[in-house]
């Protein structure tokens, strides 16, 4: 049976990638910091192992008798050459044999990001890749942005007019187990976004219908946004959701592919169904 670490098993993306993966029948081993969490949140089934990227005393016991790797860099990782690089280069002299990388739309145009070094690198070890290079997740609405929402009927971002191709993370995670699991899909590239780039206006408009209330679109200036997001995350992540917002409002978010459809011969999922699949999550009590 085919064996594949996950990374990152129980964040927005990696933890789909585990549940589907156990629905193809493939022998999952997901790479935790806290194994007892892990064991308590997933299926009785899947392999839990203690992993760390900062740790590579964690790294032989987690690659053992590995085929494949679905790789997510830690958001705190900025030094990809000090951690990341060697783990995977550990893990290709152990016999990985494909690495699927969650990467983020545009990387391969920004030498900036991490993730840039990340796919630079992959591209000149001895594995297989494939990058999925994700839009703006749909879930992210339900994290640190959920608090406006329910408590407040706002949805409160620095973006402007500016429209983005956000994507479900279950389908970002489908295209990935598709990489994993069938041929292929070694050494290319996808732009995963979803089927429509909305502004936030239009996404506050959805959110009103599908909750029977109306949420209203706040446009807050950076200050405003850092202010209140720096009561809920650290600072650093508030920088990073800065970035992001604001090439949203320079127009630099909107571009949309038919990547995921082919790889899924479906449509991903809207902005429409992502609220109407999550209202309680998003109900006030």
């Amino acid at each position: 049976m085919r064996r594949v670490l996950v990374t990152g098993a129980t964040g927005t993306v990696g933890n789909h990638v585990v549940s589907q993966l156990h629905e193809e029948a493939v022998h999952v081993r997901a790479g935790v910091r806290d194994v007892s969490r892990a064991r308590d949140r997933f299926e009785h089934d899947i392999e839990c192992v203690h992993f760390d990227f900062y740790k590579p005393e964690t790294w032989g016991r987690a690659f053992e008798d590995v085929d494949a790797l679905f790789l997510v860099r830690p958001p705190s990782m900025s030094r990809v050459g000090r951690h990341l690089a060697p783990a995977i280069d550990a893990a290709a002299r152990v016999g990985v044999a494909h690495v699927v990388y969650l990467s983020v739309l545009g990387a391969e145009k920004n030498p900036l990001l991490p993730h840039h070094r990340v796919e630079d690198h992959l591209r000149t070890a001895d594995v297989a890749y494939t990058f999925l290079r994700a839009s703006f997740f749909m879930q992210n609405l339900a994290g640190v942005h959920r608090a406006d929402i329910v408590e407040r009927d706002e949805l409160f971002v620095p973006a402007g007019d500016g429209q983005t191709s956000f994507v479900d993370a279950r389908d970002i995670a489908a295209v990935g187990v598709a990489a994993l699991v069938e041929s292929g899909h070694e050494n290319r590239a996808y732009d995963v976004t979803g089927p429509e780039a909305l502004s936030y206006h239009e996404v506050a408009n959805i959110f009103s219908a599908a909750l029977d209330r109306d949420i209203e679109y706040v446009r807050p200036g950076a200050i405003e946004f850092a202010i209140r997001m720096r009561r809920r995350v650290p600072m650093p992540l508030v920088v990073v959701m800065l970035g992001i917002y604001t090439t949203a409002r320079l127009g630099l978010a909107k571009r949309v592919t038919t990547d995921a459809e082919r790889v899924l011969g479906r449509p991903p999922r809207t902005m429409r169904e992502f609220v109407e699949d999550n209202v309680d999550v998003f109900r006030r009590d």
